[in-house]
């Protein structure tokens, strides 16, 4: 038995983060991952679908040569090598944390761990071993969330992990649920030729997002041949020969496809890791925690996609970060959650962060708001990609950056902008004032700014 100032359990980026700052700020660290480092952002979620949506676009940008008049002939595509390159991407990055890892002399255990006694854990494997540490951190993520309707069975009806295996190419694909990772894979299979239908059961797409976002999202989806049904329901899903047929609410008839994705969200990783034996408290299935991450055991704490949402692969490292300093005694700043973006990676991309103008509204906060399109950018008028706007909120009486949300060419990239804004709490005049590269896209930002004062230049 050996005896940890901290352990965490989860190697996700959540756990692998917390283990590492914990180790370099001197404390003695197990670390304890029973599949593979870096958890489901690294091999199944973030990282691999980044991957593939990057081929989609490649492969897009050469279908729309002839306006640049460059042509093509004979043009093949080999979708094995574009999963294979997903894979080799997740493959390169684990190495690289198992190297920080050793690097920062983090002790790491392959096995299933399980709370057995206070301050006491059983990693079960090959060889078991009870670890001890005052300190538990709990970093094990979340699976996907299954439809009593939609039973999946890997061949046919997929999970998110199944979609990234490249099992086949669908002629036709049904997806269920329209959130990023939803919207996501729609993107990537309609690029890559598939017919794509998705069926939400609200009465807007990503429903986290700004209602304007979302309404023109679904515009720019529709017109690029990807088919949504709202406010409907898979009734129920039964295989015939080599098709799925599928019961839809609101279609009169049975809708036939090659493939169905299941898409409807997470659920934490809670369950068989001792927590009801000491009496740690969960909400379906995610455990509850406070600002600190604290759990209502002392000692215990839980970051990233167990714990409280958003559950977003940067909010759970840098809730390591913080739990990591708290338990060495440093100082640490709360994870602020309203400052986190959030980012779907999908053809247009979207991006946001802070409040909606309804949740502005709701808060009964005068604002003051900015809408600038892209068809005005310079940049985006070159890149021949003008689907989108940047939305901007401030508050009307402080000028203060409320909340920010883009839709567009490489916006996922333009939120950091918003983000660092929001830490500083920058105004409308900060940014007004502030000489922005031409041409490029972080104009837009500036002209944003402009709108909500009433003084566009460009629109």
């Amino acid at each position: 038995m050996k005896t940890y100032d901290m352990i965490v359990i989860g190697g996700g980026p959540g756990g692998y983060v917390s283990a590492i700052r914990g180790a370099q700020l001197g404390l003695s660290v197990a670390l304890i991952e029973k599949e593979h480092l870096g958890g489901i952002c690294l091999n199944w979620g973030c990282i691999p679908t980044k991957s593939l949506l990057d081929s989609a676009k490649t492969l897009t940008a050469i279908n729309n040569l002839t306006k640049d008049g460059i042509i093509i002939n004979d043009l093949q595509v080999d979708h094995n090598v574009i999963f294979q390159r997903s894979r080799a991407a997740s493959e390169k990055l684990v190495k690289g944390i198992s190297y920080l890892i050793n690097k920062n002399e983090v002790d790491f255990f392959s096995g299933t761990a399980v709370i057995s006694g206070v301050y006491e854990v059983t990693v079960k494997g090959k060889n078991s071993i009870i670890l001890k540490s005052k300190n538990i951190v709990l970093a094990t993520g979340a699976s996907p969330k299954k439809l009593d309707s939609v039973p999946t069975d890997g061949k046919k009806i997929w999970n998110y992990k199944d979609a990234l295996k490249g099992l086949f190419i669908p002629s036709s694909l049904l997806i269920v649920g329209s959130g990023a990772i939803g919207m996501e894979f729609a993107s990537f299979y309609n690029s890559i030729g598939t017919k794509v239908t998705v069926v939400e059961a609200m009465d807007r797409i990503l429903i986290n997002e700004d209602s304007e976002i979302s309404k023109f999202a679904k515009k720019s989806y529709e017109k690029k041949g990807i088919k949504i049904i709202l406010n409907s329901h898979v009734v129920s899903i039964s295989e015939k020969k080599n098709l799925v047929e599928a019961k839809i609410s609101s279609e009169q008839d049975n809708v036939k496809f090659d493939a169905v994705l299941v898409a409807i969200g997470i659920t934490g990783n809670s369950d068989s890791i001792g927590l009801e034996e000491i009496g740690v408290k969960t909400e379906l299935n995610h455990i509850q925690v406070d600002e600190w991450c604290k759990t209502n055991v002392d000692g215990i704490f839980a970051i990233g996609d167990v714990a409280s949402a958003p559950w977003l692969a940067h909010k759970a490292s840098h809730e390591g970060v913080m739990v990591a300093n708290l338990i060495a005694g440093k100082d640490p700043i709360p994870v602020n959650k309203i400052s986190i973006a959030n980012c779907t990676y999908s053809y247009p991309e979207i991006a946001s962060i802070g409040l909606t103008e309804q949740q502005a509204i709701d808060k009964k906060i005068k604002i003051n708001i900015g809408n600038f399109p892209l068809i005005g950018n310079g940049k985006a008028v070159v890149l021949d990609d003008t689907d989108g706007f940047i939305k901007t909120i401030y508050n009307a009486e402080t000028g203060e950056l409320l909340g920010a949300h883009m839709i567009g060419p490489n916006v996922t990239e333009l939120i950091g902008s918003y983000a660092i804004g929001l830490g500083l709490e920058i105004t409308d005049e900060d940014f007004v004032h502030t000489i922005l590269p031409h041409p490029t896209l972080s104009e837009a930002i500036h002209e944003s700014a402009l709108d909500a004062l009433g003084k566009a230049i460009h629109i």
